[in-house]
């Protein structure tokens, strides 16, 4: 077998040299080296050792006791630590001193599309003919192995999402709890991309996924009016105001520049969703 063969498996070797800091394990006649700060006890020479095997970022031949998260075989997700617009996107699968790559050829043609760092990608690991590890990113269609039927009794549900596949007419997300959502390009608030977290409500479903928006509730929306009291209230030294819906109309509208009946839609709304609260002839800020 040759080296590039063992690269990224999980396979067993013999300790036959010892370190203060490492063991060194060998496999097929080949030499990883294994931290020693990973296992609970010394080996001994001849002992037997299980972990997984690949080339870290200094291009030495290392074995870990500790399992990488994600696999040839197994996916899972995967934090996003840098993007390199001529290589691609690099992630963390749980190795200390090296990072994956998922290639710039798996990636959205449109930069702006790829995932940001910080974001979570579902993938798993590949290793190509000269034994490079890389990370491959999950398609639509393995999300539709993984999916649970939605349905309209979840309508108006709030849904924490992750973007999974960007098309003209829409986005498609995946919810926390496995369902499979469609975001119209109508319903969106902005520019998507891959691995982006999305605050979402349902607004109905089809085709086994759920329809959804990031448009907030009609009484959700922050009107003009009620803009301008946040941002006066943001700019005041103590996150207070002298004005309440008991204030008096030439007051307001000298101060606003609307009238009461105004102000006091605006002040409804806001203490509806929690952001002010009036107290002792005072608005608060919440």
């Amino acid at each position: 077998m040759e080296l590039k063969d063992l690269y990224g498996q999980v396979v067993t070797g013999v300790v036959t040299d010892l370190n203060k800091d490492e063991a060194f394990v060998q496999i097929e006649g080949y030499t990883f080296a294994l931290d020693l700060s990973e296992l609970e006890s010394v080996p001994e020479l001849g002992d037997e050792i299980t972990g997984f095997v690949y080339e870290n970022q200094a291009h030495k031949n290392k074995m870990t006791a500790n399992l990488p998260s994600v696999s040839q075989g197994v996916w899972d997700y995967a934090e996003v630590t840098d993007v390199r617009s001529d290589l691609g996107v690099f992630i963390d699968v749980g190795l200390k001193d090296k990072d994956i790559v998922v290639s710039l050829d798996d990636l959205p043609l449109e930069h702006s599309e790829w995932p940001k760092k910080g974001d979570r990608v579902m993938v798993k690991l590949d290793v190509d003919h000269k034994g490079r590890l890389w990370g491959k990113l999950a398609d639509l269609n393995l999300y539709m192995q993984l999916v649970r039927s939605a349905n309209d009794s979840m309508k108006n549900r709030d849904e924490e999402t992750t973007v999974i596949a960007i098309r003209d007419s829409g986005t498609f997300v995946i919810t926390e709890d496995y369902y499979l959502g469609f975001i119209h390009v109508n319903e969106q608030s902005g520019p998507m991309h891959i691995g982006q977290h999305v605050k979402t409500r349902a607004i109905g479903s089809s085709h086994r996924r759920l329809n959804l928006s990031m448009k907030p509730r009609a009484y959700e929306e922050i009107t003009p009016d009620a803009q301008m009291i946040i941002a006066v209230l943001e700019h005041s030294q103590d996150g207070k105001m002298p004005y309440t819906d008991k204030s008096d109309p030439d007051d307001i509208k000298e101060y606003f520049g609307i009238s009461k009946g105004s102000f006091k839609r605006a002040l409804g709304n806001l203490m509806k969703q929690r952001k002010i609260e009036q107290k002792d002839g005072f608005t608060y800020l919440k």
